[in-house]
């Protein structure tokens, strides 16, 4: 057998129904994680095993957006926009005496 039709730890790759997939234990996914990764990206998935019976399913990611990516947010502007405005100089003053009062 060819390295292409085993596993990472060296099993002959499962078969079902005709289709080849590779598959992987937890322990490989510890100890060999780069070596899996490469199978993934190359085969599309593979089958994760524990204690000899196929319970996971590792396959690429695809992103669910189909659109122009996101604008970034202007944090800055919407500051500006819900920060209290400045008092004049006049309406300081008055505060002041307002507060002040007959001291």
């Amino acid at each position: 057998m060819t390295a292409q039709n085993r596993s990472v730890d060296g099993r002959p790759i499962v078969r079902h129904t005709c289709l080849t997939m590779a598959t992987a234990s937890v322990r490989d996914l510890r100890n060999h994680f780069p070596k899996i990764k490469k199978i993934v990206e190359s085969e599309g998935e593979v089958i994760v095993t524990e204690k000899g019976h196929p319970k996971y399913k590792l396959t690429l990611f695809t992103s669910g957006r189909t659109g122009p990516p996101a604008r970034p947010k202007d944090y800055m502007a919407r500051l500006r926009r819900y920060q209290a405005r400045p008092l004049s100089a006049a309406a300081s003053k008055s505060l002041v005496e307002d507060n002040r009062g007959d001291r």
